[in-house]
């Protein structure tokens, strides 16, 4: 096997290993009954906390490619924006059933008299049509140019996401500030600082054009 291939490989291994380790350890915590006094509230904001984390390691491929040239995490980006999904939708379902009862008309209520939930919804609505278009199919289906215009969504969505806990938490807004300050910089980098990108270095003896 080729040493590129094994590493992308290896890459890809890290990656799925990343995605799935902070569910199995939310399950074990759960199982052994580790999550604390409040355990339906615990793991809510765990599970809401990775889907961030993740949205932002999303976000991060195409900046860190412009600005280094580093492109394992553009190759992975599928697997990162559908992995923040899951956990979005994890965190949604232990919230209706867990917490709620599933228990629709409170529910609905919660959505339209709680700010920060109903920014929560937002924010995952949005992210629905962005994982049902992930695949090859879709994009083939809507044209480049709608699927990344469609794809533009996941800025607002993550914003939304991010004004969700930054009221959830209330006063400890502490690790909210930071994940606004990741995102913010983000944005400078995706949009404001195009220009500053990675440019490879001519083969010995071959000037650039």
């Amino acid at each position: 096997m080729r040493r590129g291939a094994l590493q992308a490989r290896l890459w890809a291994a890290g990656l799925w290993t990343l995605a799935l380790t902070p569910a199995l350890v939310l399950l074990a915590r759960a199982l052994g009954n580790r999550l604390g006094a409040n355990p339906i509230e615990e793991l809510t904001l765990e599970l809401g906390q990775w889907a961030l984390r993740f949205l932002l390691l999303t976000l991060a491929a195409t900046p860190l490619r412009r600005l280094t040239g580093w492109t394992v995490l553009l190759r992975h980006r599928r697997l990162l924006g559908l992995t923040a999904a899951s956990y979005a939708l994890l965190h949604l379902l232990v919230y209706a059933v867990l917490d709620q009862g599933l228990l629709w008309s409170q529910i609905v209520g919660d959505i339209l008299k709680r700010p920060f939930i109903t920014v929560g919804m937002a924010a995952f609505v949005l992210l629905l049509p962005l994982a049902a278009t992930s695949f090859d199919a879709a994009i083939r289906r809507l044209g480049a140019r709608r699927w990344q215009a469609l794809h533009r969504l996941v800025y607002v969505a993550t914003g939304l996401a991010l004004l969700h806990f930054w009221w959830k938490v209330k006063a400890d807004t502490a690790e909210p500030t930071i994940y606004l300050t990741v995102f913010a910089l983000l944005l400078v980098a995706r949009f404001v600082a195009p220009g500053h990108r990675f440019r490879r270095r001519p083969p010995a003896g071959r000037q650039p054009a």
